[in-house]
């Protein structure tokens, strides 16, 4: 599933009112609605519903979240915090590396990983992500150890 803002079109399929709004508080909603597989947009009462994360159909330490701003910020720490994985990305062509954020956004446990936003085979991005689908397989016991 994928969850992203959603927009009304009128008769010549051009947007003419938000449907559906994604923002940063609105991020960590629908990673609880995967949490919980819950996956539209309205049924509040299911995504409200306790439900013990031991039966929960997607634990969070089988998320991968990747971020891009500022407004991802709290999404990163709550994955981060719930076990999940978090990889802050950056545009290397229009954005200045400031290695003071990065380093802060690493030692306040903010973000596991931070990396240019490189998605090509073999980028940093490419590696850390498949790093991290291979440990997140092993330890679900989809894969030995070894490899």
């Amino acid at each position: 599933h994928v969850y992203a803002s959603k927009y009304v079109y009128d008769e010549n399929d051009v947007a003419i009112w938000p449907a559906v709004g994604v923002n940063y508080t609105t991020k960590t909603q629908y990673l609880f609605r995967i949490n919980k597989g819950v996956f539209n947009h309205w049924d509040d009462e299911r995504i409200n519903r306790f439900i013990p994360d031991d039966e929960r159909p997607i634990p969070f330490e089988r998320m991968i979240f990747l971020g891009d701003g500022d407004t991802d910020v709290p999404t990163m720490k709550m994955m981060h915090t719930k076990g999940g994985f978090s990889i802050a990305v950056y545009d290397p062509e229009t954005t200045p590396r400031d290695t003071t954020k990065i380093h802060r956004l690493i030692s306040e446990d903010r973000v596991n990983f931070v990396a240019a936003a490189d998605y090509r085979e073999g980028s940093p991005v490419d590696l850390i992500v498949k790093g991290l689908i291979g440990r997140i397989a092993v330890n679900a016991g989809r894969m030995p150890a070894d490899g």
